[in-house]
This record gives C-alpha cells, sequence and structure tokens, in this order.
C-alpha cells in the first residue's frame, strides 16, 4: 500500500483570484490593522498639515487602504500608487471609486523603481510590503527606490513582519497570534499555511536590519510608532542637510 504523501501547501500569488477576499480578512489577522493605519495619518498631518495640497506615493497600494485612509481625511492630497499585482489593484480600484477619491488618485501596475525619478513626493507609505520582498539587497533596492523619489525633509511610513525565527520568542509570538486569528475565525489552514510561508514565500528580517537597510538608503529620525506580535511600523524622514525634523514641521 503507498503512503500517503503529505498534502503541499498552495503557493501564495498575488495574482490569484483568492486575493479578493483580502480585504475581509486582513483586519481579522492583524490586530490593530486599523489603528495601523489611523496613526499613519496621524504622523503624515504632523509632520505636512491637514489643509496643504501633498502629494503621496504609495509603495503597494493593492487594496486600497492607505489611500482610503488618507484621501478621506484629506481631499487637498493626491496619489500615486504602485503595486505589482493587478488583482490587487483592482480592488484598490474599486474602493477609490467607492469613496469617490479617484480624481485625485493615479495607480500604477509595476514596482517603485519603474516610477520616473523627475517627480519627487512630499511624503510616502509602504505598509505590510517589505516582508514579501526577498534578501536585503532586494529590500535595500525599494527602500532606496523610494528615497530616491522624495524630497528632502519627506516623511516615509512602513510596517512590516520583522523577527529572528531563531529566538525562542518567535514561537511564543506565532502561538499567540495563532490564537487571534482563529479566535477571529480564520481557519486553521489558514493559519498553518500563513506560518509555512514565513521563510519561505516572504523574507522578514529582524528590526535592526531593517532600522539599518532605512540609514543606508537615505532616512533619519527613524523611530518605532506600531507594534502587532512580529509586525512593526516604522517613522523615518528623507535626509536633508538644510533642515531638521521640527523646521520641516514649522513649514507646513
Amino acid at each position: 500500500m503507498n503512503e500517503k504523501q503529505p498534502q503541499q501547501q498552495k503557493t501564495m500569488s498575488w495574482n490569484d483570484p483568492q486575493v479578493e477576499g483580502y480585504g475581509r480578512t486582513i483586519s481579522l489577522k492583524i490586530p490593530g490593522y486599523f489603528m495601523l493605519y489611523d496613526m499613519t495619518d496621524r504622523l503624515m498631518n504632523a509632520m505636512l498639515g491637514p489643509e496643504r495640497e501633498q502629494d503621496i506615493l504609495v509603495v503597494g497600494a493593492g487594496g486600497g487602504q492607505e489611500i482610503v485612509t488618507l484621501g478621506g481625511a484629506h481631499p487637498a492630497w493626491s496619489f500615486t500608487g504602485v503595486d505589482p499585482s493587478a488583482r490587487m489593484l483592482a480592488i484598490a480600484e474599486q474602493r477609490i471609486r467607492m469613496e469617490r477619491l479617484e480624481a485625485g488618485v493615479t495607480l500604477h501596475e509595476g514596482t517603485a523603481d519603474e516610477l520616473p525619478k523627475d517627480k519627487l513626493y512630499d511624503a510616502a507609505t509602504s505598509l505590510l510590503v517589505l516582508h514579501f520582498i526577498k534578501g536585503l539587497d532586494q529590500k535595500r533596492k525599494l527602500l532606496r527606490s523610494i528615497a530616491e523619489r522624495l524630497k528632502p525633509g519627506a516623511p516615509l511610513l512602513i510596517a512590516a513582519i520583522s523577527c529572528d525565527r531563531q529566538e525562542e520568542a518567535f514561537a511564543v509570538q506565532m502561538s499567540a497570534w495563532q490564537s487571534h486569528m482563529l479566535d477571529n475565525g480564520i481557519p486553521l489552514e489558514d493559519w498553518e499555511r500563513f506560518a509555512a510561508s514565513l521563510g519561505a514565500e516572504s523574507d522578514p528580517v529582524p528590526p535592526e536590519q531593517v532600522e539599518e537597510l532605512l540609514r543606508e538608503v537615505g532616512f533619519n529620525h527613524i523611530s518605532k510608532f506600531f507594534g502587532s506580535y512580529l509586525i512593526t511600523g516604522w517613522f523615518a524622514v528623507k535626509a536633508d542637510g538644510e533642515h531638521n525634523i521640527e523646521e520641516k514641521r514649522q513649514d507646513k
């Protein structure tokens, strides 16, 4: 008799039709999901001011949560969103139309390094993206491509799964995170697929490595503003040799 072979986990693809359920489940999976976006909005507002026109770059715009949150609160702001997933961008486009924000939004299918360098933005976000970029060189490339498209003194709000999977604390955090997801109705097989993806389909690195990469590509004033199990959010500012962060705020 042949032994039953273990069932292989399906490889994740952001162009799979199943990603259309992303918006319905992500807030059940991540404690404080909407708080992350609210805090991003408040930090941006503190740096830029609520009334002035601002050009915001959104890296990983698929799903549309950043644009809906920031655009709904700041009608004077405009947004350029970029994402390599056509399906996720379609979800974002639908949400943006429902909120009647499309006049101030431009979406591009592709990556940040494909955007022209002659247009500089007043701020950028990249939320829940960096851990999907494999290898330090590619992570550095992504962060550098963002830095190159920001005005000096512009803020970047970034969040990602960030951890050392060899530390004992990793298992404790994962156990707690599992109980959160299951208690919120996420099926066990979905949790198992997510857990198996860490280090295979995604590439989380420790927080200190993320901060070092940010410094390498030209950001300073780096500070943490959000934490949810293994997810960390950072606030950083594009280096500006002429002005400090307080002077930038006073200019708003």
